[in-house]
């Protein structure tokens, strides 16, 4: 008899007491006591982002206008339209380029900022601690600054590129296509960088220290030991970082809000710029909805298939 159970069995066989004994005893089973445990998070999932999501996809499927009560049921038709809106086509070209250039960018400078602070020991926590800066700062005060050094007449960027001869006028950094996407990314990669690589550290630190010392023995180089020894120890931790940031990236809105509204041109517009102009500045709900879930399917699949790669590690 467990110490709850022998404690309840003295009480008096009252209904209140039964409830009480059921109850203590229902606590000792693991499976039951995480469960209990469990619900408070669920809650908290399905009110701030279960509600909202399927709250959003409903809308999607509607031609809901800002302020109107009245609505009516439009099926696919706002997805049908947008597949035909050029802008949107652009838009989600401009998505996947912004994503996929800043992840790539993120996990090579990652793996390098890890690589360069593991071997660091002098004011290491200092170090550390500086580098984790970019991402610790909020975005919206830390892309004020960028703005400043993007700004066409007043830019840091452009002023040290001149004295060194590269360029002779000033650059529109925000006011080319080009350009304005490349700053996007640039404030991005800055800002995901150490996210990368202090997660990427954590793992580093994990790896048993005589794989490298076999590894020496068998004359490997110090490529060959992050080629066979490092990369492999670390990829679960670097897949799932990985996916993360990707699905981050994919719905960034600060950056690009802040810094180009979505311009020139429409040039820098990503999903979740376009959803906010589209249903808060214009009012349509029910097409900002369904610009907000249109990568949704794709979304999951990345996601299964990264854990299914993850599994297979395992």
């Amino acid at each position: 008899m467990s110490v709850l159970q022998s404690s309840f069995s003295t009480q008096p066989a009252t209904l209140w007491g039964r409830v009480k004994r059921w109850w203590f005893v229902r606590l000792e089973d693991e499976t039951t006591l995480g469960y209990l445990l469990v619900i408070p998070i669920l809650v908290v999932v399905f009110s701030f982002v279960g509600y909202p999501f399927f709250m959003a996809v409903f809308f999607s499927l509607t031609d809901r206008v800002l302020g109107q009560v009245e609505y009516n049921f439009v099926g696919l038709t706002n997805y049908i339209n947008l597949a035909k809106d050029p802008v949107f086509r652009k838009t989600v070209v401009n998505t996947f380029n912004y994503t996929v250039t800043a992840v790539i960018f993120k996990l090579g400078l990652g793996i390098l900022m890890a690589l360069t602070l593991n071997e660091i020991t002098r004011f290491r926590r200092i170090i550390r601690a500086a580098f984790l800066l970019p991402w610790v700062v909020p975005s919206s005060l830390s892309v004020l600054a960028w703005i400043w050094m993007f700004d066409s007449q007043f830019s840091i960027i452009t002023y040290f590129a001149r004295q060194l001869g590269i360029v002779d006028g000033k650059i529109p950094w925000l006011g080319d296509p080009a350009l304005a996407m490349a700053a996007v990314q640039t404030v991005n990669i800055w800002r995901g960088v150490p996210f990368f690589g202090m997660a990427l550290l954590a793992a580093l630190v994990t790896v048993p220290k005589d794989l490298y010392d076999a590894a020496t023995v068998d004359g490997a180089s110090a490529f060959q030991k992050f080629r066979y020894v490092t990369l492999p120890s670390i990829m679960p931790i670097l897949m799932v970082v990985t996916l993360f940031s990707f699905i981050q990236t994919m719905g960034d809105f600060q950056i690009v809000w802040i810094l180009t509204k979505g311009g020139p041109i429409n040039s820098t517009h990503l999903i979740a710029t376009l959803a906010f102009r589209t249903a808060i500045q214009g009012s349509n709900v029910g097409v900002g909805a369904a610009i907000a879930v249109f990568l949704l399917p794709f979304l999951v699949a990345i996601i299964a298939l990264q854990l299914r790669q993850l599994r297979r590690g395992e």
